[in-house]
C-alpha cells in the first residue's frame, strides 16, 4: 500500500462536487487538496540496529530479506488509522522499525525469536499493514531496537479437506490470495472485512476480525478450527477437532492476541463451496429505531441472510453505504438497510423470502436490488475517501463498538454526543454517521464515521475526541472494540474491559509464552 495513504495509489480519487459542497456548507472546509511530500523527501529516523545485529539477522533470513533501507522501513512504520496518516503528513522525522525481516518458514521465525530474545530486540509482527488502532506502531519500550517481522512469504494453501470443509492457510496470504487459491478448488472462505484486499489470514486471526458476511458465515474466530503459532517458549499447535471439552479453548487465547503471545503461522479454517446463487435487496425504514428492531427480528428469527446492515439517517442521507455516489442525491428519507443472500438456488430463495417477510412486517419498504448491488460494488472503497478528506482539511475517522439490543439507542446517543461535544470544543461542527454492521441474536455492533474540520493540531484534536468516545463506550455498556482490535490506541481502556484480574491473567500468559517481552510491546496488555 502507499506509504502515507490507504491502499493502491491507482484507486485514489478526487472529492466529488457533492462532497466538496457538503464540506463547505456543513463544516466550513474549502476542500482544496494540500500538497503531499514525495517519498524521496521524507526523513526517517536512522536505524538503531547495529551492524553486528543486522548481520546476525541476515544470517537467518538472507541479506535479501533483511532490509534496513528507509523506503522499506517507512512502509512498515505503522498501520492506516487517521492518526497514522496524519503523522506521515507531518514534515518532521518519521519513526519506523529499525529493520524489516521477511522469514520464509517457521524455522526462520523461531530463529529470529531466539536471536532477538538473546539480544534484547523487540519484534512487531506485520501482515497486511491495515491496523487502525496502533497495532503496528514500532514501540521499543525498554529495548534498544525493534524490527518488523513481515509474513508475506508464508503464502501457501497447505491443505484442503474437501470432505470436512476445512483448509489450512499460511498466515501471510492476503484475502484475495486466499480466495483465489480456494476458488481454484471450488471453495471460498467468505471473510470480507473492509480491509479484505490487503489484510492477511494471520492478521484476521490475530485481531479477531469480523467480515461483512458475518451474518451468514460468522466472525473469523468462528471460522478457525485450528492454528499454529511460534512463540519464544516453543510452538503451539491447537485444535484437534471441531469442538472439544479438553479444558479451556486455547485457540481462542491466540485469536485476538495481536502478536503479543506468539507469531501465528498457519490457520485451519472452515470453508464452503463457492455460492451457486446470490440475491440482493435493499430496504428503507422510517427511522433508525424501526430499522434496528427489524434487524433484531431477522436475526432472532434465524432467517439467515449472509449480509444484513443498517445505516442511520445521517449516513443514508450522504449515501455512505453506496460509496460510488457519496454526497450526491439522497436515496431515501429514512434509513437504508442492505441484505445479501448466498448459497444454493433453493436455499437463497427460501431465506430471501423469509427475511423479506420479516422486514416488511417490521415496517420496511423494499427498494429493490440496485442499492444493495451498489453497496457491494463500492464496499472496499471508503478508506480512499478518507485519504482525500484528510488532504482537503477535513478530519475523518471511524470507530466501532457493540452492545445488547436493548442498549443500542443509549450507546449510539452517548457516543454521538461525546464526539460532537469534544469536536465542538476544538472549534468545529462534526458530522457523525453510524451503521449496524454485524448482528447477533442478543445484540449488534455500531460503526461510527466522523467527519469534522481540522483545527489546530489535528492529531491532538482526534485523540481528545476518540478518548471522549471511548470513555462514553465504557460508561454506557459497550465494548472498547468489536473488530478493530486493541493495539496501542485502546490499551488504556483494557482495565475497564476485562478488570484487574483479567489483566493479571493476560500478563501471566505473556510471561509464560514470551518471558522476555519482545513481542509487540505496548499493545493489548496494560
Amino acid at each position: 500500500m502507499k506509504w502515507n495513504a490507504w491502499g493502491d495509489p491507482a484507486q485514489a480519487r478526487p472529492l466529488s462536487d457533492g462532497i466538496r459542497a457538503l464540506l463547505k456548507q456543513a463544516l466550513g472546509v474549502d476542500g482544496t487538496p494540500a500538497p503531499e511530500p514525495d517519498l524521496t523527501e521524507v526523513r526517517v529516523r536512522p536505524s538503531a540496529l547495529s551492524e553486528t545485529h543486522r548481520a546476525g539477522l541476515a544470517a537467518i533470513v538472507g541479506d535479501r530479506y533483511c532490509r534496513v533501507g528507509d523506503a522499506d522501513r517507512l512502509l512498515h512504520a505503522g498501520g492506516k488509522s487517521t492518526l497514522d496518516l496524519l503523522r506521515r503528513r507531518h514534515p518532521g522525522v518519521q519513526d519506523a522499525p529499525d529493520a524489516v525481516l521477511l522469514p520464509a518458514d517457521e524455522d526462520e521465525i523461531a530463529a529470529i525469536l531466539a536471536y532477538c530474545g538473546e539480544h534484547g530486540i523487540a519484534i512487531v509482527p506485520f501482515g497486511g499493514g491495515t491496523s487502525v488502532v496502533g497495532g503496528l506502531d514500532p514501540i521499543r519500550g525498554r529495548f534498544a531496537a525493534v524490527v518488523s517481522l513481515d509474513l508475506r512469504r508464508l503464502n501457501r494453501l497447505t491443505a484442503l479437506d474437501e470432505i470436512s470443509g476445512e483448509a489450512e492457510l499460511e498466515a501471510g496470504l492476503t484475502g484475495p490470495q486466499a480466495e483465489q487459491l480456494l476458488g481454484e478448488r471450488g471453495f471460498s472462505l467468505g471473510h470480507f472485512p473492509q480491509s479484505f484486499q490487503f489484510a492477511t489470514i494471520g492478521g484476521f486471526a490475530a485481531t479477531r476480525s469480523s467480515g461483512q458476511g458475518s451474518a451468514g458465515y460468522g466472525r473469523f474466530n468462528d471460522m478457525v478450527r485450528g492454528l499454529r503459532a511460534v512463540t519464544p517458549a516453543g510452538v503451539l499447535e491447537l485444535g484437534r477437532a471441531p469442538e472439544s471439552a479438553a479444558g479451556p479453548d486455547l485457540r481462542q487465547l491466540l485469536i485476538g492476541s495481536e502478536g503479543v503471545f506468539g507469531i501465528i503461522t498457519r490457520v485451519r479454517v472452515r470453508v464452503h463451496p463457492v455460492p451457486a446463487a446470490t440475491r440482493y435487496e435493499a430496504w428503507s425504514f422510517p427511522d433508525f429505531a424501526t430499522g434496528a428492531d427489524a434487524l433484531r427480528a431477522v436475526v432472532q428469527t434465524g432467517t439467515g441472510p449472509t449480509v444484513i446492515r443498517l445505516s442511520d439517517e445521517a449516513e443514508t442521507a450522504v449515501n455512505l453505504a453506496t460509496t460510488e455516489r457519496i454526497g450526491e442525491q439522497q436515496i431515501t428519507g429514512g434509513c437504508l438497510a442492505i441484505t445479501v443472500f448466498e448459497g444454493t438456488e433453493a436455499h437463497v430463495a427460501s431465506r430471501h423470502e423469509e427475511t423479506r417477510a420479516v422486514l416488511a412486517a417490521a415496517g420496511g419498504t423494499s427498494l429493490g436490488e440496485q442499492p444493495a448491488r451498489d453497496w457491494e460494488h463500492g464496499r472496499f472503497n471508503a478508506p480512499y475517501l478518507r485519504d482525500s478528506l484528510l488532504s482537503a482539511g477535513a478530519l475523518c475517522e471511524t470507530l466501532e463498538t457493540a452492545t445488547n439490543w436493548s442498549n443500542v439507542p443509549v450507546l449510539k446517543r452517548a457516543v454521538t454526543e461525546a464526539l460532537t461535544g469534544s469536536l465542538a470544543e476544538s472549534g468545529t461542527q462534526a458530522l457523525v454517521l453510524c451503521h449496524i454492521s454485524h448482528v447477533y441474536p442478543t445484540g449488534a455492533s455500531l460503526y461510527f464515521t466522523v467527519v469534522a474540520g481540522q483545527r489546530g493540531n489535528p492529531i491532538e484534536q482526534w485523540q481528545r475526541a476518540k478518548a471522549a468516545a471511548s470513555d462514553a463506550i465504557m460508561r454506557n455498556g459497550g465494548t472498547i472494540t468489536h473488530h478493530h482490535a486493541v493495539g496501542a490506541d485502546h490499551r488504556p481502556w483494557m482495565h475497564d474491559e476485562v478488570g484487574e484480574l483479567g489483566v493479571t491473567v493476560l500478563r501471566a500468559v505473556k510471561a509464560a509464552l514470551d518471558p522476555k517481552g519482545i513481542l509487540n510491546p505496548g499493545k493489548l496488555i496494560p
